[in-house]
């Protein structure tokens, strides 16, 4: 997808199952290893990065939980957004890892909304709140949905910059699932788990996907039945991203994605971590890019 368009209309890559839930792939699942939950890595992370909750709405049920690691200079900073399984430490590696290049990362936890335009409407006063202009979205299957949504909400004032994608898809029609959708509030908690872990992958799996497996199934457990109940409704209520609305916004891979910010004001690194050499090649790339749109 580097340097790719979202083809509106059809599924990302990776396989959908019927609520959207899409495994194994990528980023969808964080990077693994034995006993995730217990690793020193994933008790290094929730021992130093603080869990904050947040309310920005009038009903202060609505609490978004989130962590805020990385240089607080930066004002474009990366916000991931999980799949419909995944709490906010889901991406605990992709923080450690990119925190430790110099990038302000931001992992959120949407509270329960029940409609597209209210989850969007929340999701801009929560970057107001926390004072930040212009971002970038990493959304992982309802997540990368969410993110191409907000996109488009906002797109007579835009605050995405950009969009990173894995697994996630553009319209909810491909599921088959809307004519349910209005249902899910009424379902159990422990129903509404079975339809997601009816998506998770059978049979025999690498080790350490298995790992990840184990760890999003215990993500998934510590989720409510208002939680799960809402995400499956904004899963599949029938929407789709209008693709005119957000077309300007580039949409590429994780490895590639960001570095094509650096140098200007809406690096989400900080700038000491980049080489003045890596600077110059940028700036260069800007340069003809601009001279080429001339």
């Amino acid at each position: 997808m580097d340097g790719a368009r979202v083809d509106h209309g059809t599924a990302a890559s990776g396989r959908v199952g019927s609520t959207g839930l899409r495994l194994p792939a990528t980023l969808d699942v964080p990077v693994t290893m034995g006993e995730i939950k217990v690793s020193p890595d994933y008790n290094w992370f929730r021992s130093t990065v603080p869990l904050k909750k947040i309310i920005v709405d009038d009903d202060d049920s609505k609490v978004w939980s989130l962590y805020d690691a990385g240089p607080r200079n930066i004002r474009c900073p990366v916000i991931f957004l999980p799949p419909v399984s995944g709490t906010a430490d889901v991406f605990f590696q992709q923080i450690l890892a990119l925190t430790g290049w110099g990038y302000r990362v931001i992992s959120l936890q949407y509270p329960v909304y029940w409609d597209l335009l209210e989850f969007c409407d929340g999701f801009r006063k929560l970057l107001d709140h926390l004072q930040l202009d212009k971002v970038h979205i990493f959304g992982a299957s309802l997540g990368g949905f969410l993110a191409q949504k907000f996109a488009e909400y906002a797109h007579k004032s835009p605050r995405v910059h950009s969009l990173i994608l894995c697994n996630s898809f553009s319209d909810t029609s491909i599921f088959n699932q809307s004519w349910t959708a209005s249902s899910f509030w009424l379902m159990p908690g422990f129903m509404l788990k079975k339809i997601v872990l009816g998506n998770f992958t059978a049979g025999p799996v690498d080790p350490k996907m298995a790992d990840a497996i184990d760890f999003m199934v215990d993500r998934l457990e510590s989720l409510g039945q208002g939680e799960l109940a809402s995400r499956l409704t904004l899963n599949c209520q029938n929407s789709y991203v209008e693709p005119h609305k957000i077309k300007d916004v580039p949409v590429t891979i994780m490895d590639i994605h960001l570095r094509q910010f650096h140098g200007t004001r809406y690096a989400a690194i900080d700038p000491a971590m980049v080489s003045a050499e890596e600077l110059e090649v940028h700036k260069a790339r800007i340069e003809n890019r601009n001279e080429e749109e001339l």
